[in-house]
């Protein structure tokens, strides 16, 4: 069983694709080819991007739950008013 690549592996892959195809050499089925790979490649690393983002912007309250990290500053703002 392979694994699956690591985020940079796809990032890498994902810019040969736009080398080669700015390059403008590739055969048209070669080109449609790597274009709709290089598409796959993109969406799975925003979804990946998405996801840590998701996490980071995650914090723990008093009880261990995971809580946005943004409602903190917001309960401040409505106390401050």
């Amino acid at each position: 069983m392979t694994e699956k690549p690591t985020f940079e592996e796809n990032l890498k892959s994902l810019d040969d694709i736009v080398t080669n195809l700015e390059k403008g050499d590739v055969p048209l089925e070669k080109a449609l080819n790597e274009f709709k790979r290089g598409v796959v490649l993109s969406k799975d690393l925003q979804d990946t991007l998405q996801n840590a983002e998701k996490t980071l912007t995650k914090m723990m309250d008093e009880n261990g739950q995971e809580v946005p990290f943004e409602s903190q500053n917001d309960s401040t703002k409505d106390t401050q008013k």
